[in-house]
């Protein structure tokens, strides 16, 4: 991973350990697509539980595996714009049962009070598989401003 500007105050680690959200881009025949996801990012990687029966940006990763992603933290009340940037390739990976738990506990807590439908995603995990995107080129900036007053 070649990290081309880091301006972040903080490093790029700990940045995509919050629990944000992830814009994975992808091609296809009609042009550009985005989808916005919850992601893990373990191993240097960013990983994305899918079921590709219900979306189709597995199957563009499949047929390109040329991505970008971004992941945006802003906060117009304090001023805070902090970005990461990433152009890499994706592939689509057997499904990681452990994996996918530690992606949905970032995002929803424990495992006790997270709605049924996560909970069934592993009843039916022969139906899901996790997206892996590799980042190449990495560019993290910190666009933050002083707040101008109420909004």
């Amino acid at each position: 991973m070649d990290v081309v500007e880091d301006t972040l105050a903080v490093d790029i680690e700990t940045f995509l350990a919050r629990p944000l959200f992830c814009f994975l881009a992808t091609a296809s025949p009609e042009g550009p697509r985005v989808s916005p996801l919850w992601y893990l990012w373990e191993d240097e990687a960013i990983w994305i539980v899918v079921n590709p029966e219900l979306k189709s940006y597995p199957e563009r990763v499949e047929n390109d595996p040329r991505t970008a992603l971004a992941v945006v933290d802003f906060d117009a009340s304090r001023g805070l714009v902090q970005h990461v940037g990433m152009r890499g390739e994706a592939s689509v990976e057997a499904f990681d049962p452990g994996r996918a738990k530690r992606l949905f506990r970032r995002y929803l807590g424990p495992e006790e009070g997270w709605d049924g439908r996560f909970h069934a995603v592993f009843d039916r995990s022969d139906r899901y598989r996790l997206v892996r995107f590799e980042p190449e080129t990495v560019v993290a900036r910190d666009q933050s401003y002083a707040p101008g007053g109420p909004l």
